[in-house]
């Protein structure tokens, strides 16, 4: 008999992009881990799952079984799960009891582009949509300062 749970929370999980899983026991810095796998960042896995408003406002008690990909759904209770990654810099310890992730650059590359164009897309939505708001407000009476 025995206690199989407390060694699982002290182990320190990488998964590598074709899908095989180191599972270590000690903390690591990042830069050892980029080091034995060049061209690769490390990220730490952030998950949470989303459940939807109920009528008595509580949480369903059923459990989900989900993977670790960007957004799962699942149709029993329809609970959502997202997955967020944080980039690591190479001074940043892994510690243990958390997953980890190694990336390639680019996917790095590709994230940083997207949301930088994600950022430029709503900027200029705000700004088309303030003259229109300007117009409203002086035609309205309002005085604008």
């Amino acid at each position: 008999m025995g206690n199989c749970q407390a060694v699982d929370a002290a182990t320190l999980v990488i998964q590598y992009p074709s899908g095989k899983v180191d599972k270590l026991y000690w903390p690591v810095i990042a830069a050892e881990v980029m080091k034995m796998n060049p061209g690769h960042y490390v990220a730490l896995l952030l998950s949470t799952t989303l459940y939807p408003t109920h009528k008595n406002g509580e949480c369903p008690t059923t459990t989900t079984i989900t993977t670790t990909t960007t957004t799962t759904t699942n149709n029993n209770n329809n609970s959502l799960r997202i997955t967020r990654i944080k980039l690591l810099k190479p001074t940043d310890t892994l510690v243990l009891g958390h997953v980890y992730r190694l990336i390639t650059a680019q996917e790095v590359m590709n994230g940083l582009l997207a949301k930088k164009q994600a950022k430029l897309k709503k900027t200029q939505s705000e700004s088309a949509g303030k003259p229109e708001r300007m117009r409203e407000m002086h035609y309205s009476g309002l005085d604008i300062k």
